[in-house]
């Protein structure tokens, strides 16, 4: 073991015995007396114009205590959001997206709310929907977003929300051997949690406590105020621990509904998504980039030009900081002197998109990466070799004027070639693919972190992370016992609650282990600077003769344990409280607001097998090597790379939402939207941590979890074009578009022959 036993140490997962024998309380398992259950009334469309609703119905039927609809809230109407207000409660005059709710009712139960809901009455007028890009760009298809709402705004007119250039050197002056030009598109996908979307709200007083498995309770809890034009204090939010997040549960959904909803009917209210519903709430965003990339003979980019259109849909939610990050190193990990630069946020009429595991950099990393792999093919050089001529050094800068590369980049991707056998011979229709992927971590942030020794001498370590499966209970209980020498079993994570825990902007950005895990090793530093003077005060001596160390403190003449020590600092009983605070200062003029804290880097390699005949893939190996710095619980780390990969493999081979011309998602729901299942891994999954020490966080650790999805999908793209012969650009590489793909590569061929031996 390293560092003093931490580093390296794999002590048992705290929380995993409760998760795996199904005694974890989630929120949906929380109960509560007097609780009234809602159920929404959507309509069977995307886009429709609402004339009128008739709940008189639905006021008739047992157990309905109450139905709200536009013309029953605050006017205007009042509109929430994480990055701009523009959501409203509920959907005012128009429906923007299938699943946007027109009215709620309130029953005393769930059977009961539902059969309310089914007896409300809506007249409407269905619209024509702006569902693709195309749609959205098309001058002819209707604005998703009204004008009026969009003062002062260039694009007000358009389905364009936000254009965002960036980029660096003059691509018109570069001069180049050759240039690739082509098309790649995303898929839409949701994220699939386990755990139920759930919300439940009770008024407090003249404010409301909120309990959601959300994963940023304090950006909640400022929504939410926001909304009402309240103070912080008046809303406290609970966040048990999310059973699974990925991003979709990191941003408020309908806890601004329910605030109203508790303080309207004076009871606590619960909302309880179904699978399907939740689909038609939470997204990635899809989308389509060109790629133009100039090249010398050696290989070495001369130019970059990335355009990418993200499809958001109706609101903005947590959209343009997604696209602003992705777009910010859409240039990939590489040195390029000309970079070119454009993404735009596209409004649609489609669920809003949010967060996802990424957060806006795989959609650009596909096409990058597939372009890298294309390049080396028309140069006769091979695919890691052409990345390793334009990957950076450590510490060289590779985007102007922010961090630079803060990693063995080279060692990265050269042991996903070992790890992979990149050199060996291959069987036939099999391919090997290789792609990098970059991230930027957390920005402009801030984390505090509160430890109480208490008089027995346990521990309690308060944070507002939340733990959503990456293990941050289990990495926090090792840096406070590291920290403070007090055993596992004595330490205990508080979390989740607004009105207990200190502050934390997020939990998101694979932040959390560097900026939680620093606010927590400075707690218990100032812990135990408090503790030596507050002893040395008590025995009237001076504090250096006071020397706390690992579940020591020794004093003149006798070393004592914690709780003997705390018996003579503290002789009333009561306990000693450490503070600390980790934060990313804000850089005026930065894109990203800040410099990114670290990068995550991330190589991955496979070997497929594709059947000509069918177009199904067979994974024989993937291999995912992560520069993290150091791993402080390896096997966490590892498990997150691998679930990441596995959760890459979705969009990459099989998942993408689909909608009719109505608007609706036809493949709602666990039957009709597949995802990798046990059958669909690869035969060898294999998972590679470079540990140089060299990250800003606790024994040189950095941030993990996000880098085995970002570039899963250039990896696996590339091993399917080579085994199959074809050039695919657009995902998911579903095995009927490997087929089909196939299938026009040999009419191709035959019709590229010679009349006499097409004909034999």
């Amino acid at each position: 073991m390293k560092n003093g036993g931490l580093s390296g140490d794999a002590p048992l997962r705290v929380g995993g015995v409760e998760r795996v024998t199904g005694t974890q309380r989630y929120a949906a398992d929380l109960q509560f007396e007097n609780v009234l259950h809602l159920k929404l009334v959507h309509l069977n469309c995307g886009h429709a114009r609402i004339k009128s609703i008739d709940i008189s119905d639905a006021l008739k039927v047992a157990g309905v205590r109450g139905i709200v609809t536009t013309a029953d809230l605050p006017q205007p109407v009042p509109r929430f959001g994480p990055t701009i207000m523009d959501w409203p409660l509920l959907a005012v005059n128009e429906t923007k997206f299938f699943g946007e709710p027109v009215a709620v009712v309130a029953a005393e139960t769930r059977e009961e709310a539902q059969a309310g809901a089914d007896a409300v009455k809506v007249d409407f007028e269905e619209l024509p929907a702006v569902l693709s890009i195309d749609d959205a760009l098309n001058p002819e298809m209707p604005l998703v977003r009204e004008p009026e709402l969009r003062p002062g705004d260039k694009f007000a007119n358009t389905n364009i929300f936000k254009e965002w250039n960036l980029g660096h050197g003059n691509i018109e002056g570069a001069k180049s051997a050759f240039v690739l030009e082509h098309e790649y598109s995303f898929p839409m996908v949701t994220h699939f949690a386990i755990e139920p979307h759930v919300f439940i709200a009770a008024p407090d007083d003249d404010g409301v406590t909120i309990w959601s498995p959300n994963q940023h309770p304090f950006v909640l809890q400022k929504v939410v105020a926001a909304t009402f034009k309240w103070p912080l204090s008046r809303v406290r939010i609970i966040a048990p621990d999310p059973g699974g997040g990925f991003g979709g549960k990191g941003w408020p959904l309908y806890e601004p509904l329910l605030t109203f909803l508790a303080l309207k009917f004076k009871r606590p209210v619960r909302l309880l998504l179904t699978l399907e519903e939740t689909f038609q709430n939470v997204r990635r965003a899809s989308a389509r980039a060109q790629v133009r990339s100039g090249f010398d003979n050696e290989g070495r980019l001369t130019f970059q030009e990335v355009s990418t259109d993200y499809l958001i849909g109706a609101y903005a939610a947590v959209a343009p900081r997604v696209v602003s990050k992705g777009c910010f190193v859409a240039g990939g990990p590489y040195i390029c002197p000309r970079v070119k630069i454009r993404a735009r946020a596209i409004m649609s009429h489609t669920t809003p998109s949010t967060a996802f595991r990424g957060f806006g950099t795989p959609q650009g990393s596909w096409g990058v990466e597939s372009q890298l792999t294309e390049a080396a093919a028309r140069l006769g050089i091979d695919p890691v070799e052409i990345r390793r001529r334009n990957l950076p050094k450590y510490r060289e800068e590779f985007i102007p004027n922010t961090t630079p590369c803060d990693g063995n980049w080279h060692q990265v991707m050269d042991s996903a070639a070992e790890h992979i056998g990149w050199y060996a011979p291959l069987a036939k229709n099999r391919g090997r693919g290789m792609a990098l992927g970059v991230k930027s971590s957390s920005t402009a942030a801030s984390s505090q972190a509160m430890a109480r020794l208490l008089f027995d001498g346990s521990v309690l370590i308060l944070s507002g992370t939340s733990d959503m499966g990456q293990g941050a209970r289990t990495v926090y209980t090792q840096l406070a016992s590291h920290e403070l020498g007090v055993a596992n079993n004595r330490i205990r994570i508080v979390m989740g609650d607004t009105n207990v825990v200190p502050f934390d902007n997020s939990t998101s950005a694979s932040r959390s282990t560097v900026f939680m895990g620093n606010a927590i090793l400075s707690a218990c530093s100032d812990l135990k600077s408090k503790f030596q003077q507050q002893l040395a005060d008590e025995l009237e001596i001076s504090a250096d003769e006071v020397v706390v160390e690992a579940g020591v403190v020794k004093i003149p003449g006798r070393n004592m344990t914690f709780a003997e020590a705390l018996k003579l600092c503290l002789p009333t009983r009561g306990e000693i409280i450490g503070l600390g605070t980790y934060g990313n200062p804000p850089v005026e003029g930065h894109p990203l607001g800040a410099h990114p804290s670290f990068w995550e880097f991330n190589a991955v390699a496979t070997e497929l097998e594709v059947d000509p005949e069918t177009g199904v893939v067979r994974l024989i190996k993937l291999v995912v090597v992560s520069d993290v710095g150091e791993a402080l619980n390896p096997l966490q780390v590892e498990a997150q790379d691998e679930g990441s990969a596995i959760m890459g493999l979705g969009h990459s081979l099989m998942e993408h939402m689909v909608h009719d011309q109505h608007g609706r998602i036809v493949n709602l729901g666990a039957l009709d939207y597949r995802i990798p299942t046990i059958k669909d891994i690869p035969l060898v999954l294999e998972s590679v941590l470079i540990e140089n020490g060299d990250g800003p966080g606790p024994m040189g650790s950095k941030g993990v979890g996000e880098g085995g999805l970002l570039s899963i999908a250039a990896a696996v793209g590339a091993a399917v074009n080579q085994a199959a012969g074809v050039s695919i650009r657009d995902l998911p590489l579903t095995a009927e578009r490997i087929w089909r793909a196939i299938q026009e590569k040999r009419v191709n061929e035959k019709q590229s022959l010679p009349e006499t031996v097409a004909s034999r």
